[in-house]
């Protein structure tokens, strides 16, 4: 299922989008308020962002700016603006796609998997150099790592969500070793070992990221 973040205040537009795209097997979180959309990004993982750029609050541009800046996320702005500059600057900040509206829901189906397909697909060629995983473990260059169940589990859902920030939260309530009665610092001392054992210098990591006041980000 392809899980996607809508940034949008129209609530019949978002209705329609979210019944539309569950036909193609894409569930839809729908936020009016981007200060919020942008807030459940350290709560929520997502596949793709489908941002309007007039929001109340906040413009979308500055949104496009902020999500950018916080994740690799694939992003299509949905926008009724037919300023040229919009799209422009749009693509600039980082947007990965612009469709004008009104469109075809058939199209924006077509753009999302278009997208995904060419977003994943880097992804997975730049993270397979390093690393893989199978029903048997973690492998390293070819090397399979020594970990333990809970930090298989914790490593396996920091690469399935590459580039894209997860708080504790989530972790809590995605690995079935640690469970959401876990402390904050039980993931941390977790983490810890997982850099041990894959990180060049684990003392400055730099495949896991802490992210302050959000969580962490395996960065391949």
């Amino acid at each position: 299922m392809i899980k996607i973040l809508l940034i949008e205040d129209d609530l019949e537009i978002s209705d329609l989008l979210s019944q539309y795209l569950s036909r193609y097997q894409m569930e839809v979180i729908s936020y009016p308020h981007p200060k919020a959309a942008l807030a459940s990004l350290g709560i929520e993982s997502y596949d793709l962002v489908l941002l309007d750029l007039t929001l109340p609050d906040m413009d979308g541009l500055e949104v496009c700016k902020a999500l950018r800046e916080r994740s690799d996320i694939p992003i299509i702005i949905s926008s009724a603006r037919s300023d040229l500059g919009d799209k422009v600057i749009a693509l600039e900040l980082g947007a990965d796609d612009y469709l004008p509206k009104p469109y075809e829901p058939r199209e924006l189906v077509a753009r999302i998997q278009s997208l995904l397909r060419r977003i994943n697909g880097k992804t997975i060629q730049t993270s397979s150099e390093m690393f893989r995983v199978d029903e048997n473990g973690i492998y390293k260059e070819g090397e399979l790592l020594p970990l333990t169940r809970a930090e298989f589990e914790l490593l396996s859902l920091l690469i399935k969500h590459r580039r894209q920030i997860i708080s504790r939260d989530f972790i809590a309530n995605n690995v079935e070793s640690i469970g959401w009665e876990s402390s904050e610092r039980s993931i941390d001392v977790l983490i810890s070992r997982i850099r041990q054992k894959v990180e060049p210098n684990p003392k400055h990591p730099t495949l896991i990221r802490s992210i302050r006041g959000m969580g962490y980000q395996f960065t391949l």
